[in-house]
């Protein structure tokens, strides 16, 4: 008991308390990050999983821009009300490419982890011309002006670059095919689009705002119809039980 009581010294020393608050943290910091550095990958491989192309991730910039995520959530939780309502529960490595993620729980509109391919390109470009003309209960923006504003591929490519920088395994072929690709994955009877296709396997190709040119509707669509597509959960099955 008498041991017990010291405490009372630690309170009324504000140098001490700080002291060893600061040493309770680091060592609690050390137990936490130190086992990371002997893990050769803190994330599951899963077959399937790619860089997004230039359009997509220019798609999920504007995504990002335009503060989509702060309605929308891209985070399945692993119980069972939100697996029946929006499909599988997240992986990890569907993020693994993503700077940032866009995990949480906000969901003033819903989830979006797996919207990819659930509705056409038209369907989303009258979604995102006017909301309410499909959903008489939404209360999203509008974003017709989408139609109306150019991609610049050169832009793209340089993003392209900076993700590859921060750890995204783009090759330098696509790295020298960046601006390219964007006009590419909008054409499918490009000359490239084998090549294209070889670069990002099972990448959706085609004009997926009906519009001539690349537009930012186009790129937000791209993106939106990747997410969840690329990995095939009807196959998969989770590393420890294999």
């Amino acid at each position: 008991m008498g041991i017990l009581n010291k405490h009372g010294i630690i309170e009324r020393n504000g140098t001490l308390l700080m002291v060893l608050s600061l040493l309770v943290v680091t060592i609690g910091g050390l137990v936490e990050i130190v086992p990371l550095f002997y893990l050769q990958n803190t994330i599951e491989d899963v077959e399937g999983m790619r860089p997004y192309t230039p359009l997509e991730l220019a798609g999920r910039d504007i995504y990002i821009r335009e503060g989509c995520y702060v309605c929308h959530s891209q985070m399945i939780r692993p119980i069972r009300d939100e697996v029946e309502r929006y499909g599988h529960y997240s992986l990890a490595a569907e993020s693994q490419y993503d700077h940032p993620f866009q995990w949480g729980s906000k969901r003033t509109g819903p989830d979006l982890a797996r919207v990819g391919g659930r509705y056409s390109d038209a369907w989303h470009v009258a979604h995102l011309t006017d909301p309410r003309a499909v959903v008489p209960v939404s209360i999203m923006p509008t974003y017709q002006w989408m139609k109306e504003v150019p991609l610049q591929p050169d832009m793209i490519s340089d993003v392209v670059a900076t993700n590859a920088f921060v750890g995204t395994p783009y090759t330098q072929d696509m790295l020298d095919n960046a601006a390219a690709d964007v006009m590419t994955q909008l054409d499918p009877d490009s000359a490239d689009v084998d090549g294209f296709l070889a670069r990002y396997p099972d990448a959706n190709v085609r004009n997926f705002d009906g519009l001539e040119g690349a537009t930012e509707m186009d790129a937000l669509i791209a993106y939106l119809q990747v997410l969840g597509t690329m990995v095939d959960f009807s196959t998969f099955e989770p590393e420890e039980n294999r």
